[in-house]
């Protein structure tokens, strides 16, 4: 058993390495993607900072939406 390996009754204790690097690259992206949408809504539509706000917004939802779902199992 190495050390990611430690398991309690109810299953891993804590996230391993590569599922926390992927939690990273995972929130980058979930923020980062509708945060340029937003830009370039902005830029289409000439809106100002509103297509901006809302794509910061949606991708900070998605990402506290995503985290939960996919490391409650250690909560």
């Amino acid at each position: 058993m190495g050390n990611g390996d430690r398991r309690g009754p109810g299953g891993p204790s804590s996230p391993s390495g590569i599922e926390l690097v992927g939690l990273g690259v995972y929130l980058a992206a979930v923020v980062v993607v509708p945060l340029i949408a937003g830009l370039r809504i902005d830029a289409a539509f000439n809106s100002g900072p509103l297509g901006l706000g809302l794509g910061l917004i949606l991708g900070i939802v998605a990402g506290f939406a995503g985290v939960y779902v996919r490391f409650r199992r250690y909560l």
